[in-house]
């Protein structure tokens, strides 16, 4: 029981030494996420479509 507590003091002691992002920080890269995200959905469906197309006109 001893190796358990101790195991979560040290786990507490490390969350301590983290430097959390603020919130503008955090805002700023969830916009790039979605963004990239986004354009990568529209590149994927516009190869799909010229794929789809192309297939179609080879069949």
């Amino acid at each position: 029981m001893n190796k358990i507590a101790a195991y979560f003091a040290g786990a507490q002691q490390e969350f301590k030494l983290i430097k959390w992002p603020t919130f503008a920080e955090t805002r700023k890269l969830t916009i790039v996420v979605i963004a990239l995200s986004v354009l990568l959905a529209v590149f994927l469906g516009i190869f799909d479509y010229l794929f789809t197309w192309g297939l179609t006109r080879l069949i």
